[in-house]
């Protein structure tokens, strides 16, 4: 066959092909797949079998597709699994992890691997064959044919709700991306529920506002079966002698103040009281009001007043001003009738 390849002349692209082949043969993926040429293009591919997946390898383009993850996955039960142990052909063999997580080996029995990794798996085989005296110096190797799928839920202000597949812990931050990242709607609080072994939800709330430091984010890790809701930014509601009342998402990194809000309202209209304003806030004992000064926060002589979600901004109507304008307004189109009906 080299002969055959030496005297036609094979093309460049027929021997890059045979290159990437070898070094996907002598190169395994992630430390996890070390399988023969054969095996790796058998693969390939291949589809689900029973809720389980093959992870896919090498193929003969060199593209590797090895799921993201994939080298920090822990076994589970359900996974196959093929173990080989070098110089001794006839221990090699597929194990499949039962419900309570172990494999069974022949000639050392029920091996427990459930929430180790690869390289720890093949450790503690390793160990066993020589606390057994049934090797001395083994090498086993062991490679994942088939994993369960792994998601987390990504729900509320993000560009891509939706399950997300996830073999291993990842970073917060790193599970935002995946989901497209925040939309403009979202609030400053990021929540990561984690269910228990007793089946309810362990909440880990995190305050992130969108360009902010991102350290929080980097440091919370997220895992399979998490999910992770991204809350809406809280709302305030400006009403009374404004240009345009109505709710105000609190965008600005959540917090909105006085004068930002009043700016997002078009500013107060003609008759408005521009001395006073009334805030009224919602708490667990109930509703409270209070008075703030407007025209000082205006002027910068007193500062703004930050607000809270759900808080309702007031802006009074100036009695003497409404008289004033409406008398105006009487008065000029009185002018406007007679000039009409003049001969």
């Amino acid at each position: 066959m080299l002969k055959k390849l030496n005297t036609n002349r094979p093309s460049a692209t027929k021997l890059a092909g045979l290159s990437v082949l070898l070094l996907g043969a002598l190169s395994p993926v992630s430390g996890l797949c070390q399988q023969s040429p054969a095996l790796v293009t058998a693969n390939v591919n291949a589809g689900d079998s029973g809720g389980m997946k093959r992870p896919r390898q090498l193929t003969q383009a060199g593209v590797a597709a090895v799921p993201a993850g994939f080298e920090k996955l822990t076994l589970a039960p359900g996974y196959l699994l093929d173990m080989e142990i070098y110089n001794t052909p006839e221990m090699s063999s597929q194990l499949r992890i039962d419900a309570k997580g172990s494999v069974t080996i022949p000639l050392i029995g029920a091996v427990h691997l459930e929430g180790e990794t690869v390289p720890e798996a093949q450790s503690t085989i390793a160990k066993l064959l020589v606390d057994q005296q049934i090797l001395k110096d083994p090498q086993v190797t062991l490679n994942i044919l088939e994993f369960a799928s792994r998601n987390i839920s990504v729900v509320g202000e993000v560009q891509s709700p939706g399950r997300i597949e996830l073999l291993a812990p990842a970073s917060l931050e790193d599970v935002l991306a995946m989901a497209g990242g925040e939309t403009i709607e979202a609030g400053d609080e990021i929540e990561v529920q984690h269910p228990t072994s007793t089946g309810s939800l362990d909440s880990h709330h995190v305050e992130y506002a969108r360009g902010g430091d991102s350290t929080p984010l980097q440091s919370t890790v997220v895992e399979p079966g998490d999910t992770v809701v991204v809350h809406r930014a809280g709302i305030i509601y400006v009403l009374g002698a404004v240009n345009r009342p109505g709710g105000y998402l609190m965008v600005n990194g959540g917090s909105l103040s006085v004068i930002q809000a009043l700016s997002l309202a078009g500013g107060t209209t003609l008759q408005a009281s521009d001395r006073w304003a009334l805030v009224v806030r919602k708490q667990d004992t109930g509703v409270t009001q209070f008075k703030v000064p407007l025209s000082r926060m205006e002027t910068g002589d007193s500062a703004s007043l930050q607000l809270q979600p759900s808080d309702a901004l007031y802006i009074p109507v100036s009695t003497w001003k409404a008289v004033l304008i409406n008398g105006s307004n009487v008065l000029s189109a009185a002018t406007s009738a007679a000039i009409y009906r003049a001969p």
